[in-house]
């Protein structure tokens, strides 16, 4: 396809542009894709939600034979162990099999474990439902923020993954909407319905990952730089001459080729990065430990403990989920201006108060209290959708380099459904042996917090992926003869990177020609090649524009 878009050349004839055959290109198909990769997080918020409604309803409890503390921690809680178990493997599988394909298979495994769960006969069959869609949630929850971090522009990222944590909180706040309509109903279907609702949401993810692109930067590291250019083209208008695309093409390619010097194991990840590493685990650690997981899970819980009796208990959280949402809106605009640093504390130190007055409210346990618990909780929720809530999912896979990408936003996201584990199994027990002390206990991690990132993070704003280096100042303590010999080594980087060849016009229209004829059934084909230990053969470049070159 092509035209001349009005240009001339430099004797007034019409200048023919070549463009993609793709039907959405530039900003409406990054929010397309940002829409389609919400859905991704709008499950696991939608299952955190799913669980507090349902466990406080009658029809449930009664099923289920009226479980302890300890059976209602397992069944919210057990799912991390799932989420955890694949969050380790998720790195490699991403790598292997790409970040559509693993995002395909996230929704496939979380809708069957959504099946199980409505269909269970028993507290055993909830628990192996729960533990098979927390497969499905770490896989989502690990390569979601990777998928997004790579295919947006530097200038938009921060937006577009707050964008992408809303979708977490709608999931959150719809699912809680869900439960209190459902509790009208006077069947075991008051239960069973909440539950079934995510299988079709997960179908929805499933079929949208068959139209959504690659991650270009996955796509240059595996050597299929002609589908790697097109996408990078699409994003950026959909025209093969625009000089942003192919400039973005040389610098990831170039940073492909030094990834290819080093030795990409988990060891060596962190010899090299190892402050990254510890500032993307601690950023979700943190997240967890700063209380959310006692109001997302047992929301229902903390007001009826704070005097919400019933159905009102869900009312309130189902409020409570609607400013939650709204919360997460001026993180859009601030996240990219502010930059993460500021958002992070300042939230850090709202959460810290209002946990800490939570938890006087209940210690004096006045007429009051009832209502002056909302307001602290829906001060707390709104300071988290605001800060801790998008930002640890933003900054691991913008802090990794493209070599350890997916390997470290594996580890930091299993760190969270590790402490997310530990918060949800420990909370029913800590709220009944010491009551209100379990508030301040949250608020002190949030002091915490507020230290961590005062002295260790960095501030990544505006910086495109292929720099994070220069923001951690990993030459800082090298000698003048090293910052010599790094200087001749930048200046050798700029020479290679001018001379990367673009794929030619022709070898991307043969491209595209495969790509429309092979790509229906590609993730199942794709999965089955690697479970069996081969990589598809693909066609190799055959021509090349010589596009910047050096002479």
């Amino acid at each position: 396809m092509s035209d001349n878009n009005g240009d001339v050349d430099a004797e007034g004839s019409p200048v023919r542009r070549e463009r993609t055959t793709s039907l959405l290109v530039g900003d409406p198909l990054l929010y397309l894709v940002t829409c389609f990769a919400s859905l991704g997080v709008f499950l696991f918020g939608y299952d955190q939600g799913v669980m507090s409604g349902i466990i406080t309803g009658p029809y449930f409890r009664a099923f289920f034979m009226y479980p302890t503390a300890a059976q209602l921690g397992t069944m919210v809680a057990i799912l991390e162990v799932g989420a955890f178990i694949t969050s380790l493997a998720v790195g490699t599988i991403a790598d292997k099999i790409g970040r559509r394909r693993t995002l395909f298979w996230g929704a496939a495994i979380f809708t069957a474990g959504g099946a199980v769960q409505t269909f269970t006969n028993g507290f055993n069959m909830m628990v192996v439902g729960r533990i098979i869609s927390g497969f499905g949630v770490g896989m989502l929850s690990c390569v979601v923020p990777i998928y997004q971090s790579e295919i947006s522009p530097a200038d938009h990222r921060g937006k577009l993954a707050c964008i992408e944590f809303t979708g977490n909180i709608a999931g959150y706040a719809s699912s809680v909407w869900i439960d209190y309509f459902a509790s009208f109903i006077q069947t075991d279907a008051s239960w069973r319905i909440p539950l079934a609702v995510q299988c079709i949401i997960g179908l929805i993810l499933a079929a949208g990952t068959l139209v959504i692109p690659e991650s270009p930067r996955w796509l240059l590291d595996t050597d299929k730089d002609e589908e790697g250019l097109r996408v990078l083209v699409d994003l950026r208008g959909g025209y093969f001459d625009n000089e942003i695309a192919r400039k973005e093409f040389r610098e990831i390619k170039e940073a492909v080729r030094e990834d290819r010097k080093i030795e990409r194991s988990y060891g060596e990840m962190f010899k090299r990065y190892r402050t990254r590493v510890f500032i993307a685990m601690s950023s979700q650690l943190f997240a967890q430990l700063n209380g959310i997981n006692v109001i997302s899970y047992y929301a229902p819980l903390v007001f009826e403990q704070a005097g919400w009796i019933g159905r009102d208990a869900i009312l309130m959280t189902a409020i409570n989920g609607l400013v939650y949402i709204a919360s997460t809106i001026p993180t859009w605009y601030l996240v990219d201006l502010w930059g993460r640093r500021i958002i992070l504390m300042s939230g850090a130190a709202v959460m810290g108060i209002a946990l800490t007055a939570t938890g006087w409210w209940m210690y004096v346990d006045v007429p009051l209290t009832p209502t002056a618990v909302v307001v602290c909780v829906i001060i707390f929720n709104a300071a988290f959708g605001y800060s801790w809530g998008p930002i640890p999912w933003l900054y691991p896979p913008e802090i990794m380099p493209l070599a350890f990408r997916a390997k470290g936003v594996s580890l930091s996201t299993a760190t969270n459904w590790a402490a997310n584990f530990l918060v949800g199994e420990m909370t029913p027990i800590l709220q009944d042996h010491i009551g209100w002390r379990l508030y301040p206990m949250h608020a002190f991690f949030c002091a915490c917090s507020f230290v961590l990132v005062f002295f260790l993070y960095p501030e990544t704003a505006n910086v495109p992926l292929e720099e994070m280096s220069d923001v951690f100042g990993e030459a800082d303590d090298e000698t003048d003869e090293e910052a010599e010999q790094t200087a001749i080594l930048h200046a050798g980087r700029v020479r290679r990177r001018s001379s990367i060849q673009i794929p030619s016009y022709k070898a991307l229209a043969e491209n595209e020609e495969r790509r429309k004829r092979h790509s229906a059934f590609e993730p199942l084909s794709s999965a089955w090649d690697w479970l069996r230990g081969r990589r598809r053969d693909e066609n190799r470049r055959e021509l090349y524009d010589p596009v910047g070159q050096d002479d």
